[in-house]
């Protein structure tokens, strides 16, 4: 077996140099490349004078200035890197996952819970008998109107008067839009 042969690479005078005379330039160029994200065009800079670094040939080109090879590099890199993000899911930081809720844990919704019970609470006794066998016992206004003995009118405005007062009490809650007193209509016969 026979060891791999040394690959010939830039000289690191003339990589120095490159870099002294160019990198400003490059890395203005590579922060518009990937609007202003300066870490990740700083990583492509360091990735383009790799490939300066591997391509001494490049050095020969008949060309005055190496920079048309240096962005054209940088470019196809960024695009590259671009294309590659772009095939995978994003990625979420660990602040993000520190702000989100264990499923495990069921802190919030008991919270919540206990909220909603406090509202309810708070309802005079015939609002909260309304919504009680609406929503909690599944109950459709005609059949909430027959268990209470009032008219299923009554039983309609009593439970959008105790939505709306359960908006005020519950911070970030809004009532539905007739949805919820429209499906229990709905399943009534008229």
């Amino acid at each position: 077996m026979t060891a791999p042969r040394p690959t010939a690479t830039t000289d690191e005078r003339a990589l120095r140099e490159l870099q002294r005379e160019h990198g400003q330039a490059l890395l203005a160029f590579l922060l518009g490349l990937t609007h202003g994200d300066r870490q990740r065009a700083e990583d492509l800079a360091q990735e383009t004078l790799v490939r300066a670094w591997l391509h001494p040939e490049a050095f020969d080109s008949p060309y005055e200035s190496m920079r048309p090879w240096l962005f054209t590099v940088a470019r196809r890199l960024a695009i590259d890197a671009r294309r590659a993000r772009l095939s995978r899911p994003t990625e979420i930081g660990d602040g993000m996952l520190a702000l989100t809720a264990s499923p495990a844990d069921t802190t919030e919704s008991r919270d919540a819970a206990l909220d909603v019970r406090a509202a309810v609470r708070g309802l005079s006794p015939e609002h909260r008998a309304v919504l009680v066998r609406l929503y909690f016992h599944g109950l459709t206004v005609n059949e909430a109107a027959a268990d209470l003995g009032i008219p299923a009118g009554t039983v309609k405005s009593r439970s959008h008067y105790a939505l709306r007062q359960l908006g005020h009490r519950l911070p970030g809650y809004r009532p539905p839009r007739r949805a919820a007193v429209a499906r229990h209509t709905a399943a009534t016969p008229q």
